[in-house]
């Protein structure tokens, strides 16, 4: 039985949790503000909805036939990439993902030789790297890509080791490989806490987390993170295909 002190303690925490959770989507409402097309990219990162998709990337795009040498644009169209491939695997097409894969590859490495000093840029383009391995054939493609996913993730942590998007990319890292070449379960976790306690608005982050909890065989932590991450987006189809699979 939990004592009063205990119970307020909690109370407490929880309270902290959600003034610090309001803060942060104040910050990235003001700054999606300053910026349509960024905020039109973070709209349809929260619905996956392709045509939203397509029409950012067509904004994008524009962006950049003005301006060649934005690294911004090219990071941005990078995810939008990024997130028209998680569209792709959803309804399992492997042509398409594939595709919307190498484009999101170029976009990042196109982002990197405009402003090498991105964390976001590396990190990203590691998730892409280890993304091109799953949708590969991993005995091919692992000792090709694996040392670059490896390599982008240390250059990100270099950067900006408190930078919640870099800690993420880590975790999925250390959840993807095998054992054998780095893979470590807890690490995968320590790694993904770490990140959702940078930002707790990350629900990608705590799908991500749910998936290690699995892995680990924790099936409560597993269904209390997809739970957390459904509430930050109850509309989420690529959230909600992930807690189906978690099933």
């Amino acid at each position: 039985m939990h004592s009063p002190k205990s119970a307020c303690r909690c109370s407490l925490t929880l309270t902290c949790v959600r003034l610090l959770s309001s803060a942060l989507a104040v910050s990235a409402s003001a700054s999606a503000a300053d910026d349509p097309v960024k905020a039109a990219v973070e709209t349809a990162r929260k619905t996956h909805d392709e045509k939203q998709l397509q029409s950012v990337k067509t904004q994008l795009e524009q962006k950049i036939a003005e301006n060649s040498n934005d690294a911004g644009s090219y990071l941005d169209l990078a995810r939008v990439h990024e997130y028209l491939l998680d569209d792709s695997e959803m309804r399992k097409d492997k042509k398409a993902a594939g595709e919307a894969m190498e484009k999101a590859i170029d976009a990042a490495q196109r982002s990197i030789r405009l402003d090498n000093k991105s964390a976001d840029a590396h990190s990203l383009l590691a998730d892409l790297y280890g993304r091109k391995i799953s949708l590969g054939t991993a005995m091919f493609l692992g000792p090709k890509f694996g040392p670059k996913v490896k390599e982008e993730n240390a250059k990100a942590m270099a950067l900006d080791d408190k930078n919640p998007r870099v800690w993420a990319s880590l975790g999925r890292q250390y959840l993807m490989a095998p054992k054998m070449f780095g893979g470590d379960v807890s690490k995968a976790i320590e790694s993904l806490e770490r990140s959702v306690a940078l930002d707790p608005l990350q629900e990608e982050t705590y799908v991500w987390l749910a998936k290690a909890y699995k892995k680990q065989g924790d099936k409560a932590k597993a269904q209390d993170a997809i739970r957390h991450a459904l509430t930050l987006n109850p509309d989420s189809p690529w959230i909600k295909n992930a807690a189906n699979s978690l099933n």
